[in-house]
């Protein structure tokens, strides 16, 4: 059970924020962790990180395929949202929910306390150039040698820019396979007859990649 809310608005701008919506992309990765993602990734008992969670969809996802702690982030406005799909989900023994800024220095100290976190989570993060470096400090903070980070993403003319600005603060980046990447009808819509291609990226973090070209 998902809830989305179409009136949470930045308080600076006045503007929708779009993270209350349940996107695409959140259940292209949902879909594609119930099946490729059971192959590439043991859920049980690892620690799950969502960034950008919005609604919380693959984040919960996690918790349901055996993850045994995992943690939705996203701005101060969208967090009584994500609390609510928690527990209507009667998830709250495993999954929790805090306020984090990408790229603050002021780390939420539960995030800080959780040592290694085994998967990181992220659906629709690359909305703007502007954004990724932000996003990029805050992945090098959660992810150790051994996290899996991926993104679902619609693929939209600037999304390279997007990957191209992770890849220039040294993070490796790896399309994976995925029938579920090639194309997904549009479900924002019953009008809209359009196809969109998504796809799922692997983002390997810099000291995964430093430790990579010493072997």
């Amino acid at each position: 059970m998902q809830k989305e809310l179409d009136n949470v608005c930045d308080s600076a701008t006045g503007r929708a924020l779009t993270g209350s919506w349940v996107w695409d992309s959140a259940l292209v990765l949902s879909e594609w962790m119930a099946t490729r993602g059971l192959v590439e990734f043991e859920f049980q008992g690892k620690v799950v990180l969502e960034l950008g969670a919005g609604t919380g969809l693959p984040g919960l996802t996690a918790a349901l395929l055996g993850a045994s702690r995992v943690i939705l982030t996203d701005v101060e406005q969208l967090v009584p949202c994500l609390k609510k799909n928690v527990e209507a989900n009667g998830l709250g023994d495993r999954v929790e929910v805090t306020q984090l800024v990408w790229g603050s220095d002021d780390f939420p100290s539960r995030l800080g306390e959780l040592g290694e976190v085994g998967l990181v989570l992220m659906s629709d993060v690359f909305f703007g150039t502007t954004e990724m470096a932000a996003l990029a400090k805050t992945l090098k903070m959660v992810c150790g040698k051994e996290t899996v980070a991926w993104a679902a993403s619609e693929v939209r003319p600037w999304t390279s820019e997007c990957l191209n600005v992770l890849v220039s603060e040294g993070f490796g980046v790896i399309e994976l396979p995925s029938q579920l990447s090639e194309s997904v009808s549009s479900s924002s819509s019953e009008t809209d007859d359009t196809s969109e291609v998504f796809a799922v990226f692997l983002l390997v973090p810099p000291n995964q990649v430093y430790e990579a070209l010493k072997e």
